[in-house]
């Protein structure tokens, strides 16, 4: 399953609440102000971290560069275009939007 966050972790607990359903083997996805849930150094990082043994962690990188956040994204995190983003939908057989 893909997991679409769209909601910053410090504003919404959807990042928190998708990671901590999602099964081994699934992807989340970070998009719109939810990609502040890459970002090095935050109160979320140790969350997302230890969800990447289990999880494929994506941002989209448009929405990362809008915010001025490129640099700050932590390793790890695989970051995919508009081309990406639409793949990893037809990859999938459910995708969950977080709202």
């Amino acid at each position: 399953m893909l997991h679409i966050v769209n909601k910053s972790p410090f504003e919404k607990n959807s990042l928190e609440s998708s990671i901590s359903v999602a099964a081994d083997g699934s992807a989340v996805l970070m998009i719109e102000d939810g990609v502040y849930g890459v970002l090095k150094g935050s109160r979320v990082e140790e969350m997302v971290k230890g969800a990447m043994g289990s999880l494929k962690i994506y941002a989209l990188g448009p929405d990362v560069e809008a915010r001025g956040i490129a640099d700050k994204v932590m390793d790890g995190i695989t970051l995919v275009d508009y081309n990406g983003f639409v793949a990893l939908t037809t990859e999938h057989d459910k995708v969950q939007s977080w709202l």
